[in-house]
């Protein structure tokens, strides 16, 4: 089955900043257990992180971030890829899994609604409660106009 960009690169995102202890639990309490073959085993290394000043201005090399990557062959022939920061290599295993189900057309509504929805709302909930703590120690400067400098 074939999906479009747009819906792909949702669960790509969801699966890579999703809480590996989270997935596993979720995955365990689905009763998921495909037989899969490792194309690319998990493996770390480093890629190079680009920022814009102002996120405006020219491209600069900010850094380097540790990144593992996987990619499974469901035994229907599906390929799944992850690729996730960090090093743990079992979650990258574990993404490229859920990205080869998904492709697959009896698998892709009930992952949706069981596993992809309820990650995508724990990490929304995760940036909500981390920009409230953030709010209550932002300080807003504010400056009053003299009128004796006309």
């Amino acid at each position: 089955m074939h999906f479009d960009t747009a819906t792909r690169q949702r669960w790509m995102r969801v699966l890579a900043h999703s809480e590996p202890a989270a997935l596993q639990a979720r995955i365990s309490a689905l009763g998921l257990a495909p037989s899969y073959e490792l194309i690319r085993a998990p493996e770390s290394g480093l890629v190079q992180i680009q920022a814009r000043a102002g996120a405006t201005g020219a491209r600069f090399f900010a850094g380097d971030a540790t990144l593992t990557r996987a990619v499974v062959r469901l035994t229907s022939g599906t390929l799944g890829y992850s690729y996730v920061l960090g090093r743990d290599k079992a979650h990258a295993e574990r993404c490229a899994v859920i990205d080869a189900l998904l492709q697959e057309q009896p698998h892709f509504q009930a992952l949706n609604e069981t596993l992809i929805a309820p990650l995508e709302a724990d990490r929304a909930a995760r940036i909500a409660a981390r920009q409230a703590e953030v709010n209550t120690s932002r300080v807003d400067f504010f400056t009053l106009v003299r009128g004796d400098n006309a």
